[in-house]
This record gives C-alpha cells, structure tokens and sequence, in this order.
C-alpha cells in the first residue's frame, strides 16, 4: 500500500518496500530495528568503531552481549508519562519497548578487546581488527556484456 506512515523518518526511502506490504496493518514493519538504531562504522586503521544512536535511552537501558562472533545490542526502555489536573487525566502516554541490533564483529574478539562508551544518546564501540585476516582487494571488476 502507498501509505505515508508517520512512524517512519522518511516516506521515500520505503516508497517501493510499500508497495509490496500487503498486510500492512498487521505487521510489525511501523518501526524496524535499522531505523531506531541508526548505525556509523568507520574503519580507523587498527581497529572499528561503531557509533549507534540511542536517543532519547539511558545508560541503564542498553546491554550489550558477545556471543559466537556477533556483537550484539539490546536497548530496552519503559516511560511513563502522567499530567494530571485537578484530579481527572488531562493526557497519559505510556512506552514500552525494546529493540536489538547484531554485528558480525569475528570470532577472534572477546569481551575486553571492545570498549564501549555512552554519551550524548551515542553508543560507541570500538575493536580491534583481526589481524590475521586477509586483505580483499576491493576493486575487481566484472564485464557487462
């Protein structure tokens, strides 16, 4: 369905995935991972860093686990939200909610070579690079006929 969804942070770059969203109204395609982790990966010569945005978490919120290769980050968070006035609701929100992102960071790693930081809404993760890996070369072309 060609909906806009106020749920999402920008219509166009789900126009297509829209189109092909048959039951729309009941799947849980409102608020995906992807968009509510928005993830940075640099490259910084010896190791990565991983910059993840968890506005609005605390410190508290978010766990991070390394299990078989894949680092894992779990943000978990419950608001509660009350104005009254003169005794009757005048507005209750209420949230509850979690979200998870995974990596494959490498079986090589462990959990002290990742040091991980939280500031300013910012998850920041940085390793290690595997140094035995061996290096792809990144431009390898292929003919078009």
């Amino acid at each position: 369905m060609l909906l806009p969804s106020i749920f999402r942070n920008n219509f166009v770059d789900n126009f297509f995935d829209d189109m092909f969203d048959f039951n729309f109204p009941f799947n849980n395609h409102f608020m995906t991972n992807a968009r509510l982790m928005n993830t940075d990966i640099q490259d910084l010569g010896n190791e990565y860093q991983l910059d993840i945005e968890l506005p609005g978490y605390n410190k508290e919120d978010i766990r991070a686990e390394l299990n078989n290769g894949y680092l894992t980050v779990y943000a978990d968070k419950e608001d509660n939200k009350e104005v009254k006035k003169n005794g009757k609701y005048v507005r209750r929100e209420r949230y509850s909610g979690k979200c998870r992102r995974s990596f494959y960071v490498g079986d090589y790693l462990k959990e002290e070579d990742i040091r991980a930081s939280f500031k300013n809404g910012v998850l920041r993760m940085v390793f290690p690079k595997d140094q035995n890996a061996v290096e792809v070369d990144t431009k390898k072309y292929i003919p078009i006929d």
